[in-house]
């Protein structure tokens, strides 16, 4: 390593290493909340982990395939695991599982997980060349998979979330994860290197995204760098390792690369220059590497089973007035040359221990010294020695507990030096200060009496204190020793004496108390009797080997740290000035990295203020570290805690975390704050804030308006229980979802009831499931439909045969009548085809006994979203759209079923337009009850009717038909041909005397009207036209009083009336006044009557009437009034422009003359076409006068097809009439 790189960064020692896992650690990934880690093991399972004790919180298990790695979500909300068999499972932050069962997610092999910035997807790359993306909210795929071409290596999203980069055994890929589109593909390694075996292996970015590293196999054991502007490479590849690149992993600030490969080396690079400024070895294969949170550690695993935590020294820099003070070289000439290299090391009278394990030990490797020592203890039971170096390796691991045991276990088979210095240190270790001294009083029986022996056990015991926290008393004992023991190493008192000083400088640099800093890292300087160049690591290794100490860089740290205190100490003020600037710059920049940065500096440097604690936090929460962000709140809080700003601060960062009791809780205070504030300007803020009440009434309002729409009770699809409305509204005020709404919405402003209404909308979306519930399978269909609705990320769902109380009538009539709503503001209407087996053909729908039932016509027409499952529980066609409507031919399928043309299928609008349409659409359709026939159509044609279970079916069918014909005028549903109703003997007894179609008859073209126009000018005189067309137009539109119906019309007299017979039917002759002669096929038996032979009961066929043929314009379909015309204010006032109502033929000619004429020969024109269609034939009706002057029908088998005579158009003014009919 050159000197250059040994003055940025060093790794001093492994401080802490993570043991339990019994296979190779395989993945490592830190929390934002700098406390914690989780790793993934070769054993299939993770361990939860305290990042600063090392104890492991939570054993994770579930995979069985060999796991691969391990995610961490930006938030810290989610944690993703996956393993060699296509497994994905996803947890909470606390390792709890978040689905009921592991996730399929791919046919082969995971190789690598990757979280968007702002954890709203994960995305995972396979082996069976597929990426796919999930959504983190449902945990479902979130389109389709991204067919790489090749097997996946690594993935990993840019860090503003637009760009997602995959590896493949091919080459590197850029997408748009948002559009699914290729940016960029581009060899990679695969360049590189010649066979199958070279391609890139590790992906990393830069933290501005203009900079994509990426790592290859071992044909090509190189870092390379690809420009995100071209995709081209940049400068040359950083070499130094051998092997496959297995990991890269950047620092939190960008500035340094860690890189694993297969060498058994992490190495460390500055970006700035490609340079390695740091390498860490390993005795074994290492796979995992990764920077904890705050940048100051790394974390490496691999086959060594563990996971170690190496401390990291930042690099100091200082401004060029600290350069001129003088580091004085103290191998000056007053110190004695072989006082420094002169005499043999202490070490071999005081340790006993093999070679290598101290190596171990001096290296750091901790796992390998154990295991030596552990294998000479299995050797020889009785081999005390390493038993004691054994406690010295647990007592640097702070494993106390195992220390103390081996300890105990080396003086109990023989009592020695080294034994019980090992127990003093132990019992330190634990605190248990008087069995320490007791123990090192021991220790002293074995020295002989020995200067150099009793000299380096006193340091020993003072450093074990130390290690303690008893600080002031382990230096105040070097110190005595060096003063009042002139035959002491000098230089072994000076160095353990610069070394405490150091720590305890560090120690006050951590707790910003600089002047004590400086003060300790002066006097270890004056104590300092070695040169930066003396051996002293090698002579006194005993410090290293049984405290871990870096004692090579000894004289330069304490050089450093003192540099840094003196500099702190002087220039704090303005830095800290500077830095709060500067990080305000940066957060208003929305660069929230650099501002927590330049804050968390000058907090640092002691004397932060409130401003400064609240802006990091704010910094913190940009950047989602919601630990973070909450910690400085509170800080704020405990500066000022009379202000407003904290609890703000606070409810902002419990908010992020999804803890929204805690952040309401903090929200009512901050309110509270804000109201007994004395100043005005503050108490005015109070105004632009909502409290929780105001909120949760805006909630309640949206709820009810909400399920007005809905069904009483649902399903919960999560546990199976049915819940009425009172319980799905306890379940979604006990739910994130609303507490989320309560928590963030603060101001007026955010009081959007459209925003609300999209929560409360989402929560209690339902699914609507079509099928009978038989006895047998029942329960089961019933099981698999919450489980389809569920996995749709639906919380709700609905089926008619278990979600009303048939016991009910209350229920049940509001049921009946709110159905086709609920089935139109369902989010989804799954139709369940039990008799339709898997993977059928097209046409399967088509047979299916459900398009035989009465109410599966509204149950179709009325979604907007519906999907068809097969008997097993698959889609139809395995037709996988979200939405069977739009298949073209699902669509087709279900017209050549139904009748009903494909945009009324996809579009219905419920109406009483085209009745005669909607009835024969249900004509052929059975009910399980007669009544539902009728009951099933109130949705179709919007109406709201009582629901009377017993009153059969012409009843029901009659009170439907009386309240089409009443609401909407429309006289097609009393085209029919069968037996009359006993309601009314106008409407059918049954819905299927609809199923022919309606009656045929000729169309006239344009031509043939104004032909027929052309001649009905000679026939009768305008003014005639234009009596009976006002005569048409005021007559009132059918109606019914007591199921009587009173039926405006065009009535003919029959005058005769003659029996004949053809075909094996009854048919009879019919004249009537006005009309062509014609033939009647009826079961009812009729009189036979003529001119000559009169009867006294009246037969009349009659035209009803249908206002259509006025060709009048259509109202409704106009969205408003016509425009009038532009009032010009200074030639005509508005009381000049709305004159008095008056005579249309009188008043309107003197004022719009042009207007007037048009008006006239409009409605003439209008008349004459309306004379033109009255002598087309039509269909007509047989009515019986009865005894009280009403009418019945007399029903017939046959349409009844009439015509008027041309002759006797002129005498239709006095046929027109309205009829009372029975």
């Amino acid at each position: 390593m050159t000197d250059a790189e040994q003055s940025v960064i060093r790794i001093t020692m492994t401080s802490r290493t993570f043991e339990g896992h019994e296979d190779n650690v395989v993945a490592v990934a830190v929390f934002p909340d700098k406390r914690r880690l989780v790793t993934a093991s070769s054993d299939n399972t993770l361990r939860l982990w305290d990042l600063e004790d090392g104890v492991a919180l939570k054993i994770m298990e579930g995979h069985h395939f060999g796991l691969q790695g391990v995610a961490v979500s930006r938030d810290g909300q989610f944690i993703a695991s996956h393993d060699g068999g296509g497994t994905l499972i996803v947890w909470n932050r606390d390792g709890e599982p978040l689905t009921a069962q592991p996730i399929k997610a791919h046919s082969g092999l995971i190789y690598l997980l990757d979280f968007s910035p702002n954890s709203t997807f994960l995305a995972c790359g396979s082996s069976d060349t597929t990426t796919e993306l999930w959504n983190t909210k449902t945990w479902q795929v979130q389109g389709d998979p991204i067919n790489c071409g090749a097997r996946v290596t690594c993935i990993r999203y840019s860090p503003s979330g637009e760009h997602l980069a995959i590896a493949t055994q091919l080459n590197i890929q850029i997408w748009n994860p948002n559009k699914r589109n290729c940016i960029a593909k581009f060899q990679g390694h695969s360049a590189f290197g010649g066979g199958a075996w070279t391609m890139t292996l590790s992906l990393a970015w830069t933290l501005d995204g203009t900079r994509l590293l990426s790592a290859g196999s071992h044909c090509d054991p190189v870092i390379r760098v690809w420009d995100s502007s071209t995709w081209k490479q940049v400068g040359e590849p950083w070499k130094g390792h051998t092997g496959d690149g297995f990991r890269l992993a950047l620092n939190p600030t960008g500035t340094l690369l860690a890189s694993v490969f297969s060498d058994c080396q992490v190495r460390l690079w500055q970006l700035s220059d490609q340079q390695t400024i740091a390498i860490f070895k390993h005795a074994n294969p290492v796979y995992c590497v990764t920077f904890t949170t705050d940048g100051k550690h790394v974390l490496s695993g691999g086959k060594d089973k563990v996971i170690s935590k190496h401390q990291m020294q930042d690099p100091v820099h200082f401004p060029s007035i600290l350069h001129l003070i003088f580091f004085k070289d103290v191998s000056r000439e007053d110190t004695p040359k072989e006082q420094v290299a002169g005499s043999a090391s202490p070490f071999s009278t005081i340790l006993i221990i093999n070679t290598t394990a101290r190596n171990a030990c001096v290296t750091g490797d901790l796992t390998t010294a154990t295991k030596l020592l552990t294998q000479d203890i299995d050797a020889d039971s009785n081999d005390h020695d390493s038993y004691a170096n054994r406690s010295f390796v647990m007592a640097r691991k702070a494993d106390w507990d195992h220390a103390l045991d081996d300890a105990q276990k080396s003086i109990s088979i023989q009592p020695s030096l080294m034994g019980c210095i090992s127990m003093g240190i132990a019992h330190c270790g634990k605190r248990q200060f008087k069995d320490a001294m007791k123990a090192f009083d021991l220790a002293f029986v074995f020295v002989d009496a020995n200067i150099n022996k009793t000299g380096l056990l006193l340091l020993i015991k003072a450093i074990a204190l130390f290690n303690a926290d008893q600080h002031d008393e382990a230096l105040l004992r070097v110190q005595e020793l060096a003063a009042t023991c002139p035959n002491a190493d000098s230089l072994a008192c000076g160095i353990v004496e610069t070394y405490l000083h150091v720590q305890v400088g560090v120690n006050a640099l951590d707790d910003a108390r600089h002047n004590d800093a400086a003060d300790h890292f002066a006097a270890a300087i004056n104590t300092i009797s070695f040169s930066s160049i003396s051996p002293i690591h090698s002579k006194y290794d005993i410090f290293v080997v049984l405290f871990g100490w870096d004692l090579e860089s000894l004289w330069l740290t304490a050089h450093q740290y003192w540099c840094r205190s003196l500099f702190q100490a002087a220039f704090k003020q303005d830095y800290i000035a500077l830095h709060a600037a500067k990080g305000d710059e940066a957060l208003a920049a929305s660069n929230y990295d650099l501002a927590i940065e330049l804050y968390s500096t000058a907090i640092h440097l002691d004397l932060a203020t409130d401003a400064i604690f609240a802006n990091r936090s704010k910094a913190s929460a940009g950047k989602m570290l919601w630990d973070d962000a909450l910690l400085d709140a509170e800080k704020v809080i405990e500066l000022d805690s009379s202000s407003y700003l904290g609890y703000q601060l606070k409810h902002a960062a419990l908010h992020g975390a999804h803890r929204y009791d805690e952040a309401i809780e903090a929200f009512n205070i901050m309110l509270s704050k804000l109201e007994n504030t004395p100043d005005t300007e503050t108490t005015n803020l109070r105004q632009q804030y909502v409290s929780p009440c105001e909120v949760d009434g805006a909630i309640e309002a949206s709820i009810k308006a909400q399920l007005d729409n809905a069904p009483h009770r649902l399903f919960d699809t999560s546990t199976g229980r049915l819940c009425n409305r009172e319980a799905q509204i306890n379940a979604f005020k006990m739910s994130a979802e609303y507490k989320e709404l309560l928590s963030s919405t603060m101001k007026h402003g955010d009081l959007r009831m459209e925003r609300i209404q999209d929560v409360v909308a989402m929560y209690f979306r339902y699914g609507k499931v079509v099928y009978n519930l038989y006895p047998a399978g029942g329960i089961t269909k019933l099981q698999s439909f919450c489980v389809t609705a569920r996995n749709k990320g639906y919380r709700w769902a609905w089926v008619d045969t278990c979600c009303i109380d048939q016991t009910n009538n209350v229920e049940v009539q509001q049921s009946v009548n709110s159905m086709f709503v609920w089935y139109r503001h369902s989010a989804l209407t799954i139709i369940y085809l039990s008799d339709v087996p898997p993977s059928s053909q097209p046409g399967a729908l088509t047979g299916s006994a459900w398009n035989t039932r009465g109410w599966t016509v509204q149950e179709f027409l009325a979604p907007k979203f519906v999907l068809f499952y097969q008997k097993d529980w698959s889609l139809y066609l395995d037709n996988r759209s979200p939405n069977h409507k739009d298949s073209l031919a699902i669509m087709q399928e279900m017209g050549n079923a139904t009748g009903i043309d494909a945009q009324t299928l996809v579009a219905f609008r419920p109406g009483m337009r085209d009745a005669r349409e909607k009835l024969q659409w249900v004509s052929s359709r059975v009910t399980t009850w007669q009544e539902d026939i009728a009951y099933s159509l109130f949705g179709i044609f919007g109406v709201n009717l009582p629901v009377i279970y017993g009153e059969k079916k012409q009843k029901a069918l009659g009170r439907l038909l009386q309240e089409v014909v009443a609401q909407s005028g429309d006289i097609s549903a009393l085209d029919w041909v069968g037996q009359s109703s006993e309601f009314n003997s106008c409407l059918p007894a049954d819905i299927t005397a609809y199923k022919a179609p309606p009656c045929a008859l000729p169309s006239l073209s344009e031509d043939d009207i104004q032909t027929s126009i052309s001649s009905l000018r000679h026939l009768m005189t305008l003014d005639f036209v234009l009596k009976l067309y006002a005569r048409l137009d005021n007559l009132n539109a059918p109606h019914f009083g007591n199921c009587r119906l009173h039926l405006p019309c065009i009535a003919f007299r029959v005058t005769a009336v003659k029996r004949s017979r053809a075909q094996d039917q009854e048919m009879y002759e019919v004249r009537a006044d006005g009309l062509h002669d014609l033939l009647i096929t009826t079961e009812d038996r009729l009189i036979q009557f003529s001119s000559p032979r009169p009867t006294m009961q009246t037969f009349l066929l009659v035209r009803p009437w249908n206002r259509y043929l006025l060709e009048l314009p259509d109202f409704a379909d106009q969205s408003g009034l016509a425009e009038l015309p532009d009032v010009d204010d200074d030639a005509q006032s508005e009381d000049d422009y709305w004159s008095a109502p008056g005579s249309p033929t009188s008043d309107a000619p003197d004022v719009f003359p042009e207007a007037q004429e048009s008006i006239d020969s409009e409605l003439s024109d209008r008349a004459l076409r309306l004379i033109a269609r009255l002598e087309q034939p039509f269909g007509a009706f047989l009515l019986a006068q009865q005894r009280g002057g009403e009418y019945q029908r007399i029903a017939s088998d046959h349409d009844i097809i009439a015509q008027v005579k041309l002759e006797d158009l002129s005498s239709i003014m006095d046929m027109v009439r309205t009829l009372e009919i029975l």
